[in-house]
């Protein structure tokens, strides 16, 4: 009845708990940071530890999984977002995940397109994409074997865990509620800083803002458990990461902006522009408020983020709000227009590099030459801007 290891109570929470962070990990490192993304290698003992476990655990074929969420990130928040929830709906996302997912599997042209570079050996095409319910059978009998009728349960929460928590919560919650560290061009967020429960995938928003990096905290006080057992497997010798989040260096007594200080910005442009919203918008703001008392308290605290939010992410109520701001608060415009002036520098993709070290020049230039203190400060830092080696 209790089958070969006789667990107690606490003892089958264990087991659970460790079958499912396993499952977790084969998503987040195997799955997305290695296959989706190409952030890191694997050895083959890893990979087909992973492969044969996401086999047995949830059935998920390998190339679909990767083409899926690399369509994800192509067409995000769009009508050809697979599973947006800002599209199709919170709920729908959250409680019907799974359901999307095998839906955009049967797409042939997106595994076509973005399904390039997976697996394709002779247990994948006879055995781990071919017989997806042959692998789930097996984890029923194993687990029954193991922990006897309690397993029937353990199986069950195997089954539900990845469609709820990966398919569900950070496809869905993740880009509705949360803290952004970075304004890209999505609805990501990282729904808490210490992702332990879901293998890292709660830092959705760093990781939207640098796809490619296998590691997916950012600050000092975040936690990617993900990024912890990637580090144990590298100094086993059993993986080696490619990229992580780039970083710029400050160089004190740098006053010049040249092609390092360009480098340097472009490289690291969220923080660029992270910084400037610390630094500059939202201190400016809190002077305008503090100016006008308690006239209109609301609009100053939706000011604090539209001011700092992507153009493409402000509906039209909050363009229209954004307007009675700015239009009331002459230094409120004047860094608002200077932010967009220095994104669209990085987003002149045809200039040359001197061409972009001039454009750089002149906007602190003239940003310095603005009469408002934050914005001389930030010039000042961003002046000593180098690349990290």
């Amino acid at each position: 009845m209790f089958g070969l290891l006789n667990l107690s109570w606490w003892g089958y929470l264990v087991a659970v708990l460790i079958m499912t962070q396993i499952t977790i990990f084969g998503v987040t490192i195997f799955l997305h940071r290695c296959q989706a993304h190409r952030a890191l290698d694997l050895h083959p003992i890893v990979s087909h530890f992973f492969r044969l476990w996401l086999w047995m655990t949830t059935g998920m074929v390998t190339k679909e999984w990767t083409a899926i969420h690399r369509k994800h990130h192509a067409k995000v928040e769009t009508p050809d977002d697979p599973h947006s929830p800002q599209v199709g709906g919170l709920f729908r996302v959250l409680f019907r995940g799974t359901e999307l997912y095998r839906k955009e599997s049967r797409n042939p042209e997106t595994m076509i397109r973005y399904g390039e570079g997976t697996p394709d050996d002779w247990m994948e095409r006879n055995v781990y994409a071919y017989r997806t319910r042959l692998g789930i059978t097996l984890m029923f009998i194993l687990d029954l074997l193991l922990f006897g009728v309690p397993g029937i349960t353990i199986w069950a929460i195997q089954m539900a865990w990845i469609p709820f928590f990966a398919a569900g919560v950070v496809n869905g919650i993740a880009h509705y509620f949360g803290y952004r560290n970075f304004e890209c061009a999505d609805a990501s967020r990282n729904l808490i800083p210490l992702a332990m429960f879901i293998g890292g995938e709660e830092l959705h928003n760093n990781h939207h803002t640098f796809a490619t990096s296998a590691r997916f905290s950012v600050k000092w006080w975040e936690f990617d458990s993900g990024w912890m057992v990637i580090r144990l497997l590298q100094f086993l010798g059993l993986a080696r990461p490619k990229r992580t989040p780039p970083k710029a260096l400050l160089v004190h007594g740098k006053t010049v902006v040249d092609s390092d200080t360009l480098r340097a910005v472009l490289t690291n442009r969220f923080q660029v522009l992270a910084h400037y919203s610390q630094r500059v918008t939202l201190p400016v703001l809190q002077q305008e408020a503090h100016r006008a008392g308690d006239a209109n308290p609301s609009l100053y605290a939706r000011g604090k983020t539209l001011l700092v939010r992507d153009v493409s992410l402000v509906d039209a109520a909050g363009k229209q709000t954004l307007d009675e701001l700015l239009s009331a608060h002459q230094s409120l415009q004047v860094v608002y227009q200077f932010r967009m002036r220095l994104q669209a520098i990085w987003a002149k993709s045809t200039a040359s590099q001197a061409e972009l070290v001039a454009a750089l020049q002149e906007w602190c230039r003239q940003a310095e030459e603005a009469g408002i203190a934050a914005l001389r400060d930030f010039v000042a830092q961003l002046k000593g801007y180098v690349p990290a080696v």
